[in-house]
């Protein structure tokens, strides 16, 4: 009698909030998990809670600083060395700070964690993904993006403007044109990619958002999504069978939604998907 191999996830921002929540999620049903990581010691904090609570020892990190694109280079070289086949990519790592500050690469610190580091790591990790016979690909967007107005395609070092959670919903909106346009170029090859507002989530990612914001935050906790909840939509588009047919699209929570129209316009997803290759030399073999 033989035994299919478990289903393989790589997930970014898994040491806290709905990262490592999806993370246990999956390593509870049998998939091989592994945590992309910047800290070893959170870590190896996160990898011994996940297999203390869903008794699987099918969980292991990654060492990846979404920062530096030499270490996202690394890291995927790591996966692939690692995971013979890979499933499912969930680039769910996100970062805000109220003040302008710069990468080792000299790019906006979020506009690289949040986008363009996660685009790098998809070009690398795609060949592989492609050999699954289910490969997916989650971008944990947010709801924010409405707010991000019209998308600065000639300032994405944010330069020229800047303002207290801007930067942060341009980031989102971002997610959701690679989605739009990594859709449109994989889908024949058989990649399913989504993106998903996963709801407001009491995690401790608010930390760096300015002042006010975090304030507002501390009032409204008792009402946030706790971490478990906000991972759910997370995990269904990456493991529902019910979900591929959905390829494409993006979710708010559970539902199926059509963004507003700075989110859909193709002609700047084709620039932004241009601009984010020139800038992190990702090359994609199946496009």
């Amino acid at each position: 009698m033989t035994t299919s191999s478990p289903r393989t996830v790589l997930i970014t921002g898994a040491t806290s909030g709905i990262g490592q929540a999806a993370a246990a999620s999956l390593a509870e049903s049998g998939w091989r998990v592994l945590i992309a990581a910047r800290n070893p010691r959170r870590a190896q904090a996160t990898l011994s809670q996940i297999r203390r609570e869903t008794r699987s020892e099918l969980v292991e990190s990654v060492s990846m600083d979404l920062a530096s694109f030499d270490s996202v280079r690394e890291g995927a070289a790591a996966v692939l060395e690692q995971a013979p086949s890979l499933d499912v990519l969930i680039n769910n790592a996100g970062l805000t700070n109220s003040e302008r500050q710069l990468t080792v690469d000299g790019h906006e610190m979020m506009m690289q964690t949040n986008h363009f580091s996660h685009a790098l790591l998809t070009s690398l990790l795609l060949p592989r993904l492609l050999e699954s016979d289910d490969a997916r690909v989650v971008n944990v967007s947010s709801r924010t993006y409405e707010q991000a107005g019209d998308f600065p395609i000639d300032d994405l070092r944010f330069e020229r403007r800047w303002g207290a959670f801007w930067p942060y919903t341009v980031t989102k909106l971002a997610n959701i044109l690679f989605t739009n346009e990594l859709h449109r170029r994989t889908h024949e090859h058989g990649l399913a990619a989504f993106s998903v507002h996963p709801g407001v989530v009491n995690t401790n990612f608010q930390q760096n958002m300015p002042i006010g914001l975090r304030v507002a935050l501390k009032i409204a906790r008792p009402l946030l999504k706790t971490p478990k909840r906000g991972a759910e939509p997370v995990v269904e588009l990456a493991a529902s069978a019910a979900r591929r047919s959905d390829a494409g699209a993006y979710f708010d929570l559970h539902k199926r939604v059509v963004p507003q129209a700075h989110a859909t316009d193709r002609a700047v997803a084709e620039r932004l998907w241009e601009a984010t290759n020139e800038i992190t030399g990702a090359e994609w073999p199946s496009s």
